[in-house]
C-alpha cells in the first residue's frame, strides 16, 4: 500500500500556493508502507488531496510534490513535462547551450538537464529521481538523440538524501571537452571535471550584457574561473585580465583564448583578495571591475560571513574603478537576498568613499526561471554600478 502523508493543521498552505518541497517536522502522520523513494500522495491535515512526490525517510524534504492531479508517474508523464521545458527554452530562441530542466520550476524537483551543443550533463539531486535515473536516461535519448549524457551528481546535496556523489557516462560518448558558442564566441566546457554541470550558463545573458560596460575599457575580471565574462567582454575591450586562485581554471581561460584568436586578453593566477590589494598599493585602476566569486555561503548560519566577505571584495574593487567606471557584482547564494546584497552594496560604497549609481540590475537566465513561491530557486545577483 501506497504512503499517504497527512500535513499537520495550517502547513498546505506553501503547497497549495505552488511549493514542492513538504518538510518531516510538517507531517502530521503516514499511513501506508511502501520502499523508500516510491511516489507517495499527500493530503491536508482533514485528507485533502494536494499532490504525489517521491518521499525519502532519509531527508529533511520528506517528500518533493511534482503531480498536482491523481495520476502516476509514467515515462510519459516523464516525456511529457521534458519536452515541455526544452520546447519552452527554444521558443526563446536557444539552441546551443542551455538549461533544459531546472528542476521545481520545471516540474521535476531535484533534476538538472544542461545542454551543451550535442552533449547532456545531467544531475539527479534526490532519492526518487536517482531510482528512475534510467527512465530519465532513455527519455532524454528519444528527445534529443544526443551524442552522449554525462551524469554530474558529484554534488554534497546527494549525500542529505543518503546518496553517495557519483559521476559517469550514462549513454553514448562524451568527450573530453565540448565546443559550445555563447554569443557568438567558442568555449571549450569540461563537462567531466568543470564547476557543477561542466560550466556556468546561468550567466550568459549578463556576460553580453557586461560587453556594453567594457567598451575600449580596460578590464579586470576576478574569480574569472574559466574565463566567461573574460571571453565575452574580451570582443569590446581594450585590454582584459582575467585572476583566479585555480591552476586549472587559468589553463581553460588560456585554451578558450587561445580557441578564439584573443589578443588582447591576460590571465593570471592569484588570490583575489591578495591581487586586488596589490594592485591598489600600485595605485592600478580599471575601466571596468567585474566579481563573480563562487557562493560565499551555502547555508543560513554562515550569512554575515559572507556578507563580510561580500563587502570586503566589493570595497576593494569599487577602490581600483576609474572615474565614470564601472562595478560588475554579482552573488550566486539564495542565502543572500537581493535586498542584503544591494544593502552590502551601499555599505561598500560608503567604506570605499565612492559615489555609485546603480544602471543594471539582472537575474539568472530565462532558461533557469525560479518560481515566485519558493525563494529557493531564486538565486543570482547582478548589479552593474557606476562610480564617481
Amino acid at each position: 500500500m501506497a504512503y499517504t502523508l497527512y500535513l499537520k493543521k495550517g502547513e498546505e498552505k506553501r503547497i497549495q500556493a505552488g511549493h514542492s518541497w513538504v518538510y518531516a517536522n510538517e507531517v502530521q502522520k503516514i499511513e501506508g508502507k511502501d520502499r523508500n523513494g516510491s511516489l507517495a500522495t499527500v493530503c491536508t491535515f482533514d485528507g485533502k488531496f494536494l499532490g504525489k512526490g517521491y518521499i525519502n525517510h532519509l531527508s529533511k524534504i520528506i517528500v518533493r510534490i511534482f503531480i498536482r492531479d491523481d495520476v502516476e508517474d509514467t515515462k510519459e508523464l516523464f516525456m511529457e513535462r521534458l519536452k515541455k521545458a526544452n520546447d519552452s527554452r527554444v521558443r526563446l530562441g536557444y539552441n546551443n547551450a542551455y538549461r533544459v530542466c531546472f528542476g521545481e520550476a520545471d516540474d521535476l524537483p531535484a533534476l538538472i538537464i544542461d545542454k551543451y551543443d550535442d552533449v547532456l550533463s545531467v544531475q539527479f539531486l534526490s532519492l526518487g529521481m536517482d531510482k528512475r535515473k534510467d527512465m530519465i536516461t532513455e527519455c532524454l535519448v528519444e528527445l534529443f538523440h544526443p551524442k552522449g549524457i554525462y551524469e554530474r551528481s558529484d554534488v554534497a546535496v546527494r549525500l542529505k538524501e543518503g546518496l553517495q556523489e557519483v559521476k559517469g557516462v550514462l549513454y553514448g560518448e562524451v568527450p573530453d571537452r565540448v565546443i559550445i558558442n555563447e554569443n557568438g564566441i567558442k568555449i571549450a566546457v569540461d563537462v567531466k571535471g568543470g564547476q557543477k554541470t561542466g560550466y556556468f550558463l546561468d550567466q550568459k545573458e549578463n556576460r553580453l550584457c557586461a560587453r556594453k560596460y567594457c567598451k575600449d575599457a580596460t578590464v579586470l575580471d576576478c574569480f574569472s574561473n574559466t574565463g566567461g565574462f573574460s571571453l565575452n567582454v574580451a570582443t569590446v575591450a581594450k585590454e582584459v585580465t582575467a585572476v583566479d586562485i585555480s591552476p586549472t581554471a587559468i589553463a581553460s581561460v588560456i585554451e578558450n583564448k587561445e580557441l578564439n584568436g584573443f589578443t588582447n586578453l591576460n590571465a593570471v593566477c592569484a588570490n583575489v583578495f591578495d591581487i586586488l590589494r596589490e594592485y591598489r598599493e600600485q595605485g592600478k585602476t580599471f575601466g571596468t571591475v567585474i566579481l563573480d566569486p563562487p557562493a560565499f555561503t551555502k547555508s543560513v548560519s554562515e550569512i554575515k560571513d559572507a556578507i563580510r566577505g561580500y563587502t570586503d571584495i566589493n570595497v576593494l574593487g569599487l577602490k581600483l574603478v576609474e572615474k565614470g567606471g564601472y562595478l560588475i557584482s554579482s552573488s550566486c547564494s539564495h542565502y543572500v537576498s537581493q535586498q542584503a546584497f544591494e544593502k552590502m552594496l551601499i555599505d561598500s560604497a560608503r567604506i570605499a568613499k565612492r559615489r555609485v549609481k546603480c544602471i543594471e540590475i539582472k537575474s539568472q537566465a530565462p532558461d533557469h526561471p525560479y518560481l515566485l513561491c519558493a525563494e529557493e530557486t531564486s538565486y543570482l545577483k547582478f548589479f552593474v554600478l557606476q562610480v564617481d
